[in-house]
């Protein structure tokens, strides 16, 4: 069990827990996740609290193939506004900023986030020291790339060795900084194929030496709609799939897009992890 301080209010890690995804974005790679319109954004946040989200997760980037990274000021020009009104309207809500700008980590927090998630794992010097300072927890995500070399053919010798040996470094950085909780995201589909991905699924448990939370973003990815030959739109039943295997692998946090669906994946697999209690 783990226990997340998130600006004073902590957030057990006792059950796996279901984070709820909001692009403010016009080209995120699965177009049900883009919200440009705040009551469309508030009406979508109320939901995925409503059906069990412990952690709303905002983002003014798109990552996808061919996509132009913002500048810091476009992307705090995207998701402050956003944050705050989520922030006002559901006040205990634990909110994530998903950014690697070191800068948009500090204005969203004082706007209402309580959390960090860094796909670049702190490719930016001044992240780890920033989070460090605003006493948030930090989920750091793997790449093998620099940012603006997303997806690129990626190569790797040992993809579950390599990235295990990227978390042991990072983690003891991120220590060292003081960053007091850190969560794990081994990244899939960034800088890996599918292949990758479902090594890498197959290889959780591995990551519990690290002993951090772990973190898995499967939901609507290219690794579930290209191995069945179907869009993203038509991955909900696959990304379940995934989602079931990542949980009885020691996944502890699914980033999602359909929440309702992702708790349902949790209340079984519980029920069906307690069952030997009866």
């Amino acid at each position: 069990m783990f226990t997340l301080n998130c600006k004073g209010r902590l957030l057990a890690v006792d059950q796996p827990l279901v984070m709820g995804i909001l692009n403010i974005t016009p080209d995120s790679f699965y177009a049900g996740s883009r919200y440009g319109d705040t009551d469309a954004l508030l009406q979508q946040a109320e939901q995925m609290l409503a059906q069990g989200a412990a952690i709303l997760d905002i983002g003014g980037q798109s990552t996808r193939p061919g996509s132009r990274l913002l500048t810091e000021e476009e992307e705090l020009a995207r998701v402050m506004a956003p944050i705050a009104a989520i922030h006002r309207r559901f006040p205990d809500a634990i909110l994530s900023i998903d950014t690697f700008y070191p800068r948009v980590a500090v204005e969203t927090v004082a706007a209402g986030a309580a959390m960090v998630n860094d796909i670049s794992g702190g490719q930016d010097e001044a992240m780890f020291p920033t989070v460090a300072t605003l006493g948030v927890p930090y989920i750091c995500m793997h790449i093998k790339n620099s940012l603006r070399q997303l997806h690129q053919q990626p190569h790797y010798d040992d993809v579950t060795k390599e990235v295990l040996d990227y978390f042991i470094a990072q983690t003891d950085a991120g220590k060292k900084a003081g960053i007091h909780d850190m969560i794990i995201d081994p990244g899939f589909g960034f800088d890996k194929t599918p292949q990758h991905n479902f090594r890498l699924l197959k290889d959780l448990p591995v990551f519990n030496i690290l002993e951090r939370p772990l973190l898995v973003g499967l939901s609507r990815k290219s690794t579930v709609y290209k191995t069945l030959g179907i869009t993203a739109a038509e991955a909900l039943n696959g990304t379940t799939v995934l989602h079931t295997l990542a949980l009885q692998n020691g996944a502890q946090i699914l980033r999602v897009h359909d929440v309702k669906e992702a708790m349902e994946a949790v209340t079984l697999y519980t029920a069906y992890q307690n069952a030997n209690r009866y």
